[in-house]
């Protein structure tokens, strides 16, 4: 049998060689549906972690559109039922087992995996009858964004044509707004805000924050692990704020890293997918004040997935 890291990782890996990324998935900001983080409708927790990207990867083979989730007993709780011949989601956390060892007993994390079922896969589920929220107007996503960047206090300095994280000095260069231009699916002023927070991701890595590595040199493996957890870490923010989402410009430049790495350790993608979450817990430590109304951001989310 497969090792669960392995499949785990392999998912990933056949992903990135098709030169995309589960964890980014750009939608038509002209669309009424707003894409966000995958829920557990029975617990109302949102997953986390590499639990994120797994899910919208399935959504997105099956063209699910619907983010809530459950197994098959908790949809069964709920008095619902999954539709004869569908099949189930693998998603993955880790459970601890007892060792003993000279005298002591130490707690062994091991990884499991759990299988679930979306919302549109159960019998009852009829997309017609569906209500489905409105979409806040773009004017007021930003607005959100802008109150959740503004209660994070980074220094953020505008000027010259990189964006980036000085490490060393502690805050965000980004260039002009009028710098960032549009795709078919994401405004000049998306691009922006989403550019922003995969910057404020870098910086929760400082050892005053989170205390990640970062790495000396482009390409160099702490480096590389590093790009990762802030393109995964902004992923999930730009879903929770409902800011189209985008690859960053050197996108492209870092997938044969990743898939050197992820090939090399099996483990790191996981690793990468729980810091880009617990990065995102850090951001959202600031928010006691913030405006921001969506329930992803007003929940201590802790969901199914390695933490």
């Amino acid at each position: 049998m497969t090792d669960l890291h392995d499949q785990i990782t392999g998912k990933i890996i056949e992903q990135l060689e098709q030169g995309t990324a589960p964890w980014r998935k750009p939608w038509d900001s002209t669309n009424d549906t707003p894409f966000t983080i995958p829920l557990n409708k029975t617990t109302g927790k949102y997953y986390r972690g590499i639990n994120i990207p797994l899910l919208w990867l399935a959504s997105a083979e099956k063209e699910y559109t619907n983010h809530n989730w459950g197994s098959f007993k908790q949809w069964a709780e709920k008095k619902e039922f999954v539709r004869k011949g569908e099949k189930a989601t693998t998603i993955v956390y880790y459970d601890t087992i007892e060792r003993k060892k000279d005298d002591k007993v130490e707690k062994i994390p091991f990884l499991k995996m759990s299988f679930v079922f979306n919302q549109c896969q159960l019998q009852s589920y009829n997309p017609d009858l569906e209500i489905k929220p409105d979409r806040l107007d773009l004017v007021t996503r930003v607005e959100n964004a802008d109150e959740f960047i503004k209660n994070t206090q980074a220094d953020i300095r505008h000027g010259g044509s990189r964006a980036c994280y000085w490490m060393a000095e502690d805050y965000i260069q980004m260039p002009p707004t009028v710098s960032f231009n549009g795709t078919q699916t994401q405004t000049p002023t998306e691009g922006y805000y989403s550019t922003v927070l995969h910057e404020l991701s870098h910086w929760t890595g400082h050892e005053k924050r989170c205390d990640r590595q970062f790495g000396k040199r482009f390409g160099d493996s702490a480096y590389a692990f590093e790009e990762l957890v802030a393109e995964m870490s902004s992923a999930f923010l730009c879903a929770e704020l409902d800011i189209t989402d985008a690859p960053q410009p050197d996108h492209a430049s870092y997938i044969g890293h990743w898939l050197t790495m992820l090939k090399d350790d099996k483990k790191a993608i996981l690793t990468a997918a729980s810091a880009a979450s617990k990065a995102g817990d850090c951001l959202k430590a600031f928010q006691s004040n913030a405006l921001y109304p969506g329930p992803a951001l007003i929940e201590s989310s802790r969901g199914i997935s390695p933490s």
